[in-house]
């Protein structure tokens, strides 16, 4: 008896897996942005990914950053999709909370109702709205701007609103001609206002530049952002197993959703019926998504947070986050 006793904690020990771990989590909490960055995480949830780790698993929408920054603070999820700068930000002001993974590169886009315009630069003296003032999408475009010599504030009107959806009905209302948005938030307006009855009173509009392109050519550096990707919160930091099959399905469903568009929209306007099938569908091939570990993402990310920390340290809380941020 004692020999099988002995056995049973061997098999444990190799197997790194301890009887807490074993134990079920009672709810599983993830919560995410309508954009792309969240998809996987409702693809999990439609598909039981984590069953086996949780008896039940739901996922909450953050309708801005403010919210999110509300969630954390409150533990209001044990898994956040996070821009990467609130991350940091979270983290330096003492925040439980470590990055997992970054899987958004590439999101941003501006919209406009000028197709001659190809480069910020075009857009100068022009009004944009702008969601999320200070935080993404805002802080990349005043970077690249203040990188091509120009100032946000003197040589831009920038109208800023409290969400993507927001700024998409002021183009599709014709209140403004220009506005910078993440996917699918785009690709949703491009198709809202190329369908009938939409079609007779929206105005036309067009692609403009693809902010990751112009961050390239602006810091001499490959055409992507360490955008946005996945955070593990307060007590489910100490938790290893459920972050192993947290990383392990959220990688596969990344995988399904980039290879099913059409799957992928019908299955995220169920659970964000703000969304349209057709414009998360169409904004798949225009979003930079792969998942790369904290970790190996940091020489990325860390070139990222110098430029922030260099123009407006607040952003990423005043400094660049130490190993300890990085899982």
């Amino acid at each position: 008896m004692f020999k099988k006793i002995i056995l049973a904690f061997t098999l444990l020990f190799v197997l790194n897996v301890s009887a807490e771990e074993i134990k079920k989590v009672e709810n599983l909490i993830l919560s995410g942005p309508m954009s792309s960055v969240s998809h996987p995480l409702i693809h999990m949830i439609e598909t039981g990914a984590l069953n086996d780790v949780a008896e039940k698993v739901e996922f909450k929408l953050w309708k801005s950053p403010d919210e999110l920054r509300a969630y954390t603070l409150r533990g209001g999820a044990d898994f956040m999709a996070v821009p990467t700068n609130v991350a940091a930000n979270l983290y330096n002001k003492g925040v439980d909370i470590k990055l997992l993974n970054v899987s958004i590169w590439g999101i941003l886009n501006m919209l406009t109702r000028d197709k001659t315009k190809k480069t910020l630069k075009d857009f100068v003296g022009c009004e944009i709205a702008m969601p999320f003032r200070a935080d993404m999408p805002d802080i990349v475009f005043e970077e690249i701007v203040k990188k091509q010599g120009l100032d946000p504030k003197k040589d831009f009107k920038l109208r800023y609103l409290s969400s993507p959806i927001d700024a998409m009905q002021m183009l599709i209302l014709r209140r403004v001609d220009h506005a910078l948005l993440a996917e699918p938030a785009t690709s949703i307006a491009l198709r809202k206002t190329g369908s009938f009855p939409l079609k007779l009173i929206a105005p036309d509009l067009y692609r403009g530049p693809d902010l990751q392109k112009e961050w390239g050519e602006a810091f001499k550096v490959e055409s992507k952002i360490p955008e946005a990707g996945m955070a593990v919160i307060g007590n489910m930091i100490k938790n290893e197993h459920v972050i192993k099959r947290f990383n392990e399905e959220y990688a596969k469903s990344l995988a399904w959703y980039k290879a099913n568009p059409k799957e992928a929209g019908e299955m995220m306007v169920k659970t964000i019926p703000m969304l349209d099938a057709e414009g998360v569908a169409d904004s798949i091939a225009h979003t930079q998504l792969d998942v790369v570990s904290a970790k190996d993402a940091r020489k990325d990310l860390e070139f990222f947070y110098d430029i922030l920390k260099s123009n407006n340290p607040k952003t990423i809380g005043g400094k660049l986050p130490d190993e300890g941020f990085y899982y």
